[in-house]
């Protein structure tokens, strides 16, 4: 996430060589590809901490630095 980003809610997901923007609500991938088990455990660990994504998200757009999300295990 980046401070002051434009809306809608999303985050940047970087998995070696692929760039996704994921949208937060509603959850979706709006920009970029990379194969389906990738893309799957990205939406599923946001299906898991979308709350927290909003959270942060708003904490970003307060200039307040977002805070720790546990990683998918």
């Amino acid at each position: 996430m980046f401070y002051n980003d434009h809306a809608p809610p999303h985050f940047y997901a970087i998995y070696g060589e692929y760039e996704l923007v994921v949208g937060i609500s509603p959850i979706t991938i709006i920009v970029g590809k990379a194969p389906n088990r990738v893309s799957s455990m990205i939406l599923e660990w946001t299906v898991l901490h979308q709350q927290e994504l909003l959270d942060n998200w708003n904490r970003c757009w307060q200039a307040q630095a977002p805070l720790s999300i546990e990683p998918l295990e």
